[in-house]
């Protein structure tokens, strides 16, 4: 019984046809043949392969550049400095930019020239007008000159007052007693210094005169 299940197994598999190719590719996607399939799938591998190509190709350029630029001395903020500028000016000359320009441009003159700003502007003149030919306005400004002008002379009083009393302390007794005793002090020391000056020249305070000796015979 064995060998005869073994004969139906082997009967089974050889009724079975099988396609190795087909096996091992995978389903096509919806809506595509094969031929279709390969064909995309052969320019996905060169679109690939070319934009390997242009990585090492900008690689390269950027290198060179980079030396270049090092010869030229240029830093990476001179580069900065000059795409800030770049962008900023294809920023003004933008469509959009100009376009925003005008709007804001049309919008002030529409603001300047509507009524309640033009009613705003007079209503703030004549207010202003008022304000300064108003009698508290002059008053104030009276008051503050005068401030201003008092102060100047009392400062000016007390430096005079000062200056006289510097002059009565120095033309008082007590100020020229004080004097006398400093000239006095002030020659003491000068006469003491010009002795000790002489005593350094003349150290056995004899003048010329040889010292005698007085060891007895």
């Amino acid at each position: 019984m064995e060998s005869a299940s073994q004969g139906l197994l082997s009967d089974a598999m050889t009724d079975v046809p099988v396609d190795s190719a087909a096996s091992a590719r995978t389903s096509a996607p919806e809506g595509l043949t094969l031929a279709e399939e390969e064909e995309l799938r052969s320019e996905l591998a060169k679109v690939e392969e070319e934009i390997g190509t242009l990585r090492q190709v900008l690689a390269a350029k950027e290198r060179h550049c980079g030396e270049l630029k090092r010869k030229l001395g240029l830093t990476p903020l001179d580069g900065l400095k000059q795409n800030l500028s770049k962008s900023w000016h294809d920023v003004q000359v933008s469509n959009a930019y100009v376009k925003t320009s005008e709007k804001l441009g049309e919008w002030n003159d529409k603001v300047t020239q509507s009524d309640l700003y033009l009613s705003a502007s007079s209503t703030l003149e004549d207010w202003n007008e008022k304000l300064t030919q108003s009698e508290a306005y002059k008053k104030t400004q009276e008051t503050l000159s005068q401030a201003g002008q008092k102060t100047s002379a009392a400062l000016s009083n007390v430096g005079s007052v000062i200056s006289r009393k510097l002059g009565d302390m120095r033309n008082s007794a007590t100020f020229k007693s004080f004097e006398d005793r400093v000239g006095t002090i002030k020659s003491r020391v000068v006469g003491s210094r010009e002795n000790s000056t002489d005593g350094l020249h003349s150290p056995s305070g004899a003048g010329d005169k040889p010292p005698q000796d007085n060891a007895p015979f």
